[in-house]
């Protein structure tokens, strides 16, 4: 009986310190950066460089004089420290904003990059004070052109958990 309820015990310990337990938690128990890193792995998956070519690891694009080649096989845990990298470099970019709202720019160009950021009107009204982003925002929903619904549904995803109106 003994050997059960640890036996049982173990299990109940492994399930609840699992990723996979994590991940059902609520996202805004975790600090915003985490919160980013979060949503940008559920929405940008973890790429094949053979298929996705020139782009790696969860959207990274490879630059020139990186290591990376066609068909390189990238571990989780290099995507995931690569992502970091990278999402840190285009925070770093809007240093003159308030945290959260670099933060928030810093994601939208990890997607779009930092030049289309700089010039898009969420980055204006921020600059000028205005909270009121919503609309400029959920306009970057655009593929080849065209409405995406799941674009759409990663900027409000994004504006809900790391924008402070």
């Amino acid at each position: 009986m003994r050997k059960i309820l640890i036996f049982l015990l173990a299990i109940v310990a492994l399930t609840v310190t699992s990723p996979a337990f994590a991940a059902k938690r609520d996202i805004m128990e975790l600090p915003p950066f985490e919160r980013a890193v979060l949503i940008i792995k559920h929405h940008e998956t973890l790429h094949d460089s053979r298929r996705h070519w020139p782009y790696l690891g969860y959207g990274h694009r490879k630059l020139p004089g990186e290591k990376y080649f066609r068909g390189y096989r990238m571990s989780e845990r290099e995507a995931d420290a690569l992502l970091r990298k990278d999402l840190n470099k285009f925070i770093s970019i809007f240093n003159d904003f308030k945290p959260m709202d670099a933060l928030l720019l810093g994601v939208l160009s990890y997607n779009i990059g930092p030049g289309a950021v700089k010039k898009s009107s969420v980055y204006r009204k921020l600059k000028a004070g205005d909270r009121n982003i919503f609309k400029a925002y959920t306009a970057h929903c655009k593929y080849k052109g065209r409405f995406h619904k799941g674009l759409y549904k990663r900027r409000c995803q994004e504006l809900a958990a790391l924008f402070i109106p």
